[in-house]
């Protein structure tokens, strides 16, 4: 597996896996495309043949990082690859000395709170009716950075 940053080549790539783990709430390709014109940070994982594993995006600004997403492929979960991508996430936001980085996860997505909290993020709110068309709660999660 690597990680480099996201082309906008590669858009075309992460499609299917964003609608297969997103159905109605998926991402489209111009949100991708705005992200990278906005100069967001966004990551891909991929095998040696170029085959898309997960990817993930860090907006920076104002002392704070936002993960804006984390996403693995199916059947290339509980590999270590949204670790990774978190990890790579984090060193982005050390790297613009972010005082702390927040994001947002789906209420039912237990998996990915295990993950955030064993990095140190803790819930502070919920947005209620937050995901659309479903109308699920999202959590608030926020890890104060050491300086």
């Amino acid at each position: 597996m690597k990680i480099e940053r996201l082309r906008w080549w590669q858009i075309e790539d992460l499609l299917p896996v964003e609608a297969d783990l997103f159905g109605a709430e998926a991402w489209t390709a111009a949100m991708f495309w705005n992200e990278l014109a906005n100069g967001h940070h966004y990551l891909i994982a991929t095998e040696d043949d170029g085959t898309v594993l997960g990817y993930a995006g860090l907006a920076v600004g104002q002392g704070e990082g936002w993960v804006n997403n984390i996403a693995v492929r199916r059947d290339a979960q509980r590999r270590g690859i949204g670790r990774a991508l978190l990890e790579a996430l984090l060193a982005e936001g050390r790297r613009h000395q972010v005082k702390q980085v927040l994001l947002e996860v789906a209420a039912d997505n237990a998996p990915a709170q295990r993950l955030y909290a064993a990095y140190g993020f803790e819930v502070i709110g919920i947005r209620k009716g937050y995901y659309q068309p479903s109308n699920a709660d999202a959590l608030v999660m926020r890890r104060e950075e050491r300086t």
